[in-house]
């Protein structure tokens, strides 16, 4: 397993994830709930931050490995999952969404990997598609965290917005995904 900077950031991601948890588990003698909220998406902020940041200096410093690319994108589903699943928990999401989008990540995943076994991984490459969704979901997501108003503007209420257009592309880009590996799932299929 090689160990470099950017490698160390997607495991400090999956470090944060029950870090991210636990702080919900914690006495309010040690952190009164609006501290637990702020405190949460604080660490997703940062947890978000490193996945880019990963990517970044990977690419930048020619530091790209096939570990690093196995683990990325399984510490983002991870940090993905686990928020969605405290949320759901909060009451703050609805659990249709939250398996909407985890659902899809699981699909997508085992398609990838499908896909590379048979040497078509090209064909499921990341679309824009798929980045906008990502975007919308990395953004609503601290905001669903976080909770409380700031400065008259209801995060939560624009959280919640940006989490049903993430559940929405997140279907469009399964579908598109799903559109572009099928003539590919067909000729496997015949070549049984």
């Amino acid at each position: 397993m090689p160990l470099n900077i950017p490698i160390l950031l997607t495991w400090l991601r999956i470090i944060l994830i029950p870090l991210l948890i636990a702080v919900y588990y914690l006495p309010d003698s040690w952190l009164q709930f609006v501290g637990r909220d702020l405190a949460a998406t604080l660490i997703f902020v940062v947890a978000a931050v490193t996945d880019w940041l990963d990517g970044y200096l990977a690419r930048r410093w020619r530091q790209t490995s096939a570990f690093g690319a196995f683990l990325d994108p399984v510490a983002d589903k991870l940090m993905v999952a686990a928020a969605l699943i405290v949320l759901v928990q909060l009451g703050r999401l609805d659990a249709i969404l939250a398996m909407i989008i985890i659902g899809r990540e699981i699909t997508i995943s085992a398609l990838r990997e499908w896909m590379a076994r048979i040497g078509a991984h090209r064909s499921v490459a990341v679309s824009m598609i798929g980045k906008i969704k990502t975007t919308a979901q990395m953004v609503a997501i601290p905001l669903l965290l976080f909770y409380a108003p700031l400065h008259g503007i209801d995060l939560f209420e624009v959280g919640t917005w940006l989490i049903y257009v993430a559940a929405v592309l997140t279907l469009w880009s399964m579908g598109y995904y799903m559109r572009m590996a099928w003539p590919h799932l067909i000729e496997e299929d015949r070549q049984r």
